[in-house]
């Protein structure tokens, strides 16, 4: 990732704390059926580490980015997939981000990051559009697993993108729930604009726009406060598969 330019309402706490175990529990289940950054006591699904990893904002970028270096001169690693792994991740995880993106099939967090099991969090909706669900699986990683880092990544030439800036020209609605993605990303058009270079501005506006969301997130924004959480703004180039920040 280039590194070299920067990265609705606020909703209740995530869980009681009277349940708050049984989300752990049952978010990190591999040993109940019997088979990052570590502040405090470490949660339920923690393990001992055995691999370092990023434990601030910045090492946590500086990984994303050396990755999506690899991975675009064809030099993969493929990291962290190995037995003593998947053993280890047996007993519990310690990812080091997590990655908000869009579903589209050709921007995969795992490859375009070049990382493996146990190093991210991926939360994946069309457009990255933000519900309730998606909300929660982002907080789950940071403040449950005290994550520093999430990325919202969108792309270029996205679909759910461009249906929604089609859908506004044309005042026709979309079939069943995909209108729903639309509406989240209408505020993002910019109607100042034309065709194609429409579509490309309304995909970097619809990234800010999520970021500023979840940094208007209580619980998120206090750690971005005391610096122990960055929430960065980037986007994936389908045709040179470079990652950058969009500030």
């Amino acid at each position: 990732m280039n590194t070299d330019s920067p990265a609705g309402s606020p909703q209740p706490p995530l869980q009681k704390p009277a349940r708050r175990l049984l989300l752990r529990s049952a978010l990190t289940g591999a040993a109940a059926v019997g088979t990052g950054l570590a502040v405090g006591t470490p949660p339920a699904s923690a393990s001992p580490r055995t691999r370092p990893r990023p434990t601030t904002p910045e090492e946590a970028l500086r990984t994303l980015a050396a990755g999506n270096a690899r991975w675009r001169t064809f030099r993969e690693k493929h990291p962290d997939e190995t037995r003593a792994v998947r053993e280890e991740l047996v007993s519990g995880q310690h990812p080091f981000a997590v990655v908000l993106s869009c579903v589209d099939s050709r921007v995969p967090p795992e490859l375009v990051f070049d990382q493996g099991l146990g190093d991210l969090i991926t939360v994946r909706s069309a457009g990255e559009v933000l519900d309730e669900a998606v909300l929660g699986s982002v907080a789950y990683g940071v403040l449950e697993l005290d994550i520093p880092l999430v990325l919202v990544l969108g792309h270029q030439s996205c679909g759910a993108v461009r249906a929604a800036v089609e859908s506004d020209e044309s005042g026709e609605r979309l079939p069943a729930h995909i209108q729903y993605l639309a509406d989240q990303i209408a505020p993002a058009i910019d109607h100042g604009k034309q065709g194609e270079e429409r579509i490309d501005a309304a995909i970097d506006a619809n990234i800010r726009r999520v970021r500023a969301r979840l940094t208007s997130e209580p619980d998120l924004a206090a750690r971005v406060s005391a610096g122990r959480l960055a929430v960065v703004g980037a986007r994936y180039e389908l045709t040179n598969q470079l990652v950058h920040r969009v500030d």
